[in-house]
């Protein structure tokens, strides 16, 4: 068995500053990045986990320089990330120095039209879940449904089919508990089966561990303009097949993305045209969030400078924001050195291209202690501005890298070298701007480029309290000004943003705008402000309000285009909390509703006739009881579980009073199911589909059995709803930011 105290590479030096981590930061690295013994027993402190990084992607000096300063080295990278100016991808900061050795959070992998391909494919995909890594891929290459398949004589499943055999295989993994797997599926927009593909999300039964984008072509941009047909191409002859108005197919996109904030968009030839290897091959696919197209069997790993520390005196710090990303463009390159890839393809495509991601956080926070409200043209233009320092920046620093260490492998295949091949470069790309959900919260910031989701929000702990999580600009703001008190916090929460809080100055409720403060425009504003001066792409959100329409959607999708952005992730507030339509009468609702207009509890029938349903669930067998009035409403339900007067029996058994008491007062079945559905404990039972979560998940799985079985559930749900809700993992506030759900309370991440 492990010692209580982890022993690290080497001592900790004395003069190491020790990180200032916030207790829900503490929360997320004990839950999930530091090390611990095979009970489970944490056996690390955050400041070892730092030094266990910094001192192990050091090491890679080594090979480049015998006499290399290995230790002040450590100390620069260590300080960086105990300072918060720099944190790398989360599989950095949980694998390096450990035996897996896997530090890349994104990868592409190749899926070709042939069973061997396809099957290769999720093999490899378990190995990078396993790992800790995000995969994506192009499903563009496989044949439509009901093509001929020569070979058998029969007929193409499809690409949709195949890509239920990765969201399976996803599912059984789930990375090992450290991160959940993540993927992207990818559908040209002139793929036959593109319809079909654009709709799939309709089901959010299906494909719970995929994001899903449609990769847009130019041509098809230009047919949506002009009301043009635009050719669907078989991919397995590259024949045209059909021709289909684009705008309608445009038209269903933003329908969709309306309704369920998916599919996402990817400008394909927009990302294409900034290919620094275009002789190796054209992006198909992206990582899971869409912002790093990578060749098949590439990976690249990430990495942030917080913004928000940059800013000394009031004002930002150029020189401090130089030396960082020197720092970490080194970093970075020493990742791609060290990692221990999970599959030797990727670590030759890898290592021949060593492109790296180097992006931002805490630029909400920066404006804030700026003074500059993120929806102006000020903060556009400084958008602008700081990220074309950074990205210069990184280039000059991985210039003088290549000069000690080399250019890549393939750079005289590239475009560098064919502008100017008289200067090296050690990196193909440079810059990328990805969520950064977790490592914001431990360097307690905003997260990448988004605005602040929230001023202050209710955390809820394990024994009922709850407390105030609050934005750490704002709270020492309102305290140096005077202004700060529990009641406002209160306040805030429930309001979801500052404005029309009078009690608070003017000037503060300007600069501490929120994501649903500022228009769709303004997010693409910034959006396109950094894509300008990025190598890669930009994961960010545009949020919209629950009332905004398709043709605001549509107006954004057109707007993002227009302005340079090479994808776009929209999401509606609510939309998915609201996808269950009505499926009780208006006169059912009319007889639970008193004269004065409060809901009334019916009066129960000697008789009702109903079903029994019996589910398995992790404390044995449930049987759960659903009766009916009259009118076939479901009136009552009642469960049996267990011993009677155990835990689980009681819990059980008030659930059921509830439920029954919400019916009988006139509430529908269903709103009452998506509450249920997904809610998880310590002792889940069964796999896939069939998993059920807690009892509480089974109750609601028979609920929705029972309306399927009399033809009245309008909306399939399943744990994905937990999700667009609460967060399932500790019931937290889920922020849509970044192209991904993320919970500020724990860490937790659709995305991984």
């Amino acid at each position: 068995m492990m010692s209580k105290k982890m022993k690290t590479m080497s001592a900790i030096p004395a003069k190491a500053p020790k990180p200032q981590f916030a207790d829900n930061a503490i929360a997320v690295l004990e839950r999930r990045y530091l090390m611990k013994d095979v009970e489970g027993n944490v056996i690390e402190e955050p400041q070892e986990m730092l030094w266990r990084v910094a001192s192990t992607i050091s090491s890679a000096d080594i090979k480049y320089d015998k006499k290399a300063d290995l230790d002040g080295l450590a100390m620069d990278f260590y300080t960086m990330m105990a300072e918060f100016d720099f944190m790398p991808n989360s599989p950095t900061l949980m694998n390096a120095g450990r035996e897996l050795g896997q530090l890349s959070a994104c990868f592409v992998l190749p899926v070709e039209d042939s069973m061997e391909s396809i099957f290769e494919a999720v093999k490899q995909t378990a190995l990078i879940h396993k790992s800790g890594g995000g995969t994506g891929f192009s499903f563009s290459r496989i044949r439509p449904q009901n093509d001929m398949v020569y070979s058998t004589k029969g007929v193409s499943s499809g690409p949709i089919s195949f890509m239920g055999v990765f969201d399976t295989a996803t599912e059984t993994i789930k990375q090992g508990g450290t991160r959940r797997g993540a993927n992207m599926a990818m559908l040209r927009v002139d793929h036959p089966d593109i319809m079909d593909f654009i709709k799939v999300k309709a089901d959010l039964t299906k494909l719970n561990n995929f994001n899903i984008s449609v990769a847009i072509t130019d041509a098809f941009m230009q047919a949506v303009e002009n009301d043009e047909d635009y050719d669907i191409i078989n991919p397995r002859d590259k024949e045209v097949v059909a021709r289909k108005n684009a705008r309608k197919v445009f038209k269903q996109i933003v329908k969709q993305a309306w309704f369920s904030g998916e599919p996402g968009i990817v400008f394909i030839d927009r990302m294409n045209a900034d290919n620094p290897t275009p002789e190796l091959g054209a992006f198909e696919a992206t990582n899971p969030c869409g912002e790093q197209p990578l060749l098949p069997h590439e990976s690249c790993n990430l990495g942030s400078i917080n913004l928000s520390t940059m800013v000394v005196n009031g004002t930002l710090d150029y020189d401090k924001i130089a030396d960082i990303v020197g720092k970490a463009v080194h970093f970075l390159d020493n990742v791609v050195e060290l990692n221990r890839y999970p599959l030797e393809q990727i670590k030759k495509v890898t290592q021949s291209n060593r492109k790296v991601g180097l992006g931002v956080m805490g630029f909400a926070d920066m404006l804030i202690k700026l003074g500059i409200p993120y929806s102006s043209p000020e903060a556009e233009a400084l958008a602008g501005k700081v990220m074309k320092f950074i990205d210069d920046a990184a280039l000059q620093a991985s210039s003088k890298l290549a000069t000690i260490r080399g250019s890549f492998p393939n750079f005289k295949k590239s475009i560098y070298y064919t502008a100017n091949p008289d200067v090296p470069v050690r990196n193909a790309t440079r810059t990328t701007i990805a969520p950064t959900g977790t490592i914001s919260i431990l360097a307690g910031c905003s997260s990448g480029v988004e605005p602040l989701f929230a001023i202050s929000y209710v955390r809820r702990i394990m024994d009922g309290d709850e407390f105030f999580e609050v934005n750490p600009v704002f709270e020492k703001m309102a305290k140096d000004n005077g202004f700060y008190s529990k009641a406002l916090l209160k306040d805030i929460a429930e309001k979801g943003t500052l404005q029309g809080l009078t009690e608070i100055p003017a000037k503060y409720r300007k600069i501490f705008e929120t994501a649903h403060d500022i228009t769709p425009r303004n997010h693409i504003d910034i959006q396109a402000a950094f894509q300008a001066h990025v190598n890669n792409a930009v994961s960010k959100t545009i949020n919209f309000s629950h009332t905004a329409t398709e043709e605001d959607v549509h107006d954004a999708y057109m707007l993002s285009y227009k302005q340079g952005c090479k994808g776009v992730t929209i999401y509606r507030d609510g939309c998915r909390d609201n996808q269950v339509l009505s499926t009780g009468t208006t006169e059912a609702k009319k007889d639970a509703v008193a004269k004065d207009g409060h809901r009334t509890k019916r009066d129960r029938p000697r008789k009702l006739t109903g079903s029994t349903y019996q589910m398995e669930t992790g404390c044995g067998p449930m049987y759960v009881t659903i009766n009916e009035d009259e009118q076939g409403r479901p009136f009552e339900l009642f469960n049996t579980v267990g011993k009677a007067g155990g835990c689980a029996s009681s819990q059980c058994e008030a659930l059921g009073r509830l439920v029954s008491l919400a019916w009988r007062s006139g509430q529908d079945a269903e709103p009452i199911l998506h509450q249920l559905v997904g809610i998880s404990c310590h002792k889940p039972f069964g796999f896939g589909e069939n998993k059920i979560l807690s009892c509480a998940d089974a109750i609601a799985k028979a609920v929705q059995q029972h309306l399927e079985a009399n033809g009245t559930c309008c909306t399939p749900c399943d744990k994905t709803h937990q999700m667009f809700g609460a967060c399932p993992e500790c019931g937290g506030v889920v922020e849509h930011e970044g192209g991904c759900c993320v919970c500020h309370a724990c860490g937790y991440s659709e995305c991984g």
